[in-house]
């Protein structure tokens, strides 16, 4: 029976692209175990290349972040002046950006997936909300765990939340796991952004006008990086008209 073998490398293949750990062994007609063979294969050379990419972005990462430490140091020694506050924002601004290009590129590369509490995740962003002075709610129902690289899980939502407190008042967290998908949609009462332009959104260092921008430090990748990371899980992000008159990301990943 050459079935049970083609199904055990689909799902090999269907976890891997998930970003889970796969133990697999090609099994069966020889056809079969080639095409397992294949796929341990480009396994193999897609692990080689993000453990290639983010050992040279760490090396890159520190020789970056010695240069702003300096920039920093020697504006501490500095007198205060309306000359050097500006010189200092810069620096801040440029420390923030230079994070945010390298989380970008890095992605969830080296992260483990493991089970994660969903409702409680979004818990923590409702009240992280609160804490700022918007009015926020989360609901959840389903199973609560599933399995995740939960660190980047959670940036992701946060990356997503953030953009919601900087443009509306009211917040809204919702999420449902019906046993083979997990949606979350993140509502605010902002401005919003008109339909032909919420794909353009998604691209690395585009700018929309000021009244929704991705990001405090205007590095245009804040709603890259979630639907990057919400691709590397099998899923992805969309953005709609909010019920609440803002907008609406809606985050689906298979579980």
């Amino acid at each position: 029976n050459q079935i049970r073998p083609i199904l055990r490398l689909a799902r090999a293949a269907e976890e891997f692209g998930k970003g889970r750990e796969v133990e697999f062994s090609p099994r069966g007609a020889r056809e079969v175990r080639q095409a397992g063979a294949a796929f341990l294969e480009m396994k193999r050379r897609v692990e080689r290349a993000i453990e290639q990419r983010t050992t040279m972005l760490n090396g890159v990462s520190h020789d970056l972040r010695t240069i702003i430490t300096r920039f920093k140091l020697s504006l501490a020694l500095m007198q205060d002046t309306p000359e050097a506050a500006e010189m200092k924002k810069d620096v801040d601004e440029m420390e923030h950006m230079l994070e945010a290009y390298l989380a970008f590129a890095r992605g969830d590369a080296g992260e483990t997936a493991a089970p994660t509490d969903v409702a409680a995740v979004l818990e923590d962003l409702r009240t992280d909300s609160a804490r700022r002075g918007l009015t926020a709610e989360a609901s959840f129902s389903g199973r609560r765990q599933v399995t995740l690289r939960s660190a980047a899980f959670k940036r992701c939502l946060a990356n997503l939340v953030g953009n919601a407190q900087r443009y509306g008042k009211r917040i809204e967290l919702s999420g449902e796991n019906d046993g083979r998908t997990l949606t979350i949609h993140i509502d605010d009462d902002g401005p919003g952004i008109p339909p032909e332009r919420r794909e353009d959104a998604f691209r690395p260092f585009y700018r929309l006008d000021e009244s929704r921008n991705q990001d405090e430090g205007h590095s245009g990748l804040g709603l890259a990086i979630a639907r990057d990371i919400a691709r590397s899980h099998g899923g992805d992000i969309r953005l709609d008209a909010s019920p609440l008159g803002g907008l609406r990301a809606t985050v689906t990943l298979p579980v």
